[in-house]
């Protein structure tokens, strides 16, 4: 976080404007680097960064296991001073180099995630795990609580206002790890990179909650970190329904108060 001054003005109250500091989220660009050969540059809030780089590398089907890293480093990158805004990894031997080419192009923001690929068929990365087989199951009234747990582990959100969030939840409703970022997609992808150096992965049995919209990248990210189950508080889009489907998935959007819409595989919520 950063703060700066601001003038706050509040037609509901008597007074004259006021100037005071506020808190604003930390949106800086990260560059992940393969060997030292640029890969992404995203527009993310800092922290967790090879966390963040390790998630984005097995949600884009570049690695299958933590195994296929030998090095990952924060670097310290051309800035002055230094910002520390570049993660260089380094694969194994027989690891195959990512694909870059100008159909496929991994430059992202902060607001919509990975931009510029030629065609739908090109983002369809297909997950090594069969999530149509997990056999979790999560009663009603255990999701509708999801929400407000995720929300009271906001701790910068409640200082900003500005951060998206995601939380990775067991079956009963365990928050086990979560991640705030000013990127959807690089929240996600925080988790999984966390989860990946966990050893955790496939993350049969758990749920991914995100605080926004369910769009058709989160799913696939979801679909390959293993996830059973994606839910979200807003809407999910017609590609992420499909997506979901084509898994075998649970995907549920409208997460708000004690309603919820169960979109795909509805067996796995149960009333």
């Amino acid at each position: 976080m950063t703060r700066r001054p601001v003038v706050k003005i509040n037609l509901d109250a008597t007074g004259e404007p006021r100037r005071r500091p506020d808190d604003l989220a930390a949106e800086e660009p990260l560059e992940i680097r393969v060997r030292k050969e640029p890969l992404a540059v995203t527009m993310r809030t800092p922290g967790q960064d090879i966390d963040l780089a390790m998630g984005f590398l097995l949600s884009e089907g570049v690695i299958r296991s933590a195994a296929d890293v030998v090095t990952a480093q924060l670097c310290a990158g051309t800035d002055t001073p230094n910002t520390y805004n570049v993660v260089d990894i380094v694969l194994g031997a027989d690891v195959p180099p990512p694909v870059t080419d100008p159909s496929r192009n991994f430059y992202t923001t902060s607001s919509c995630g990975v931009c510029g690929k030629a065609s739908i068929d090109a983002v369809r990365t297909k997950s090594p795990f069969d999530v149509s087989a997990d056999p979790l199951t999560v009663p009603a009234a255990t999701l509708a609580a999801l929400p407000d747990r995720l929300r009271a582990a906001q701790r910068t959100f409640d200082r900003t206002g500005g951060l998206h969030a995601a939380g990775l939840f067991t079956a009963d409703g365990e928050l086990v790890v979560l991640r705030e970022d000013v990127g959807r997609h690089n929240a996600v992808d925080k988790v999984i990179g966390w989860a990946l150096r966990e050893g955790r992965l496939p993350l049969k049995g758990h749920l991914l909650l995100v605080s926004g919209r369910a769009s058709f990248e989160l799913t696939q990210k979801a679909w390959m970190a293993g996830l059973p189950m994606l839910a979200a508080v807003s809407a999910p889009s017609t590609l992420a329904a499909e997506l979901a489907d084509e898994a075998g998935m649970t995907l549920v959007g409208f997460l708000r108060g004690q309603s919820m819409n169960v979109y795909t595989s509805p067996q796995r919520v149960t009333v």
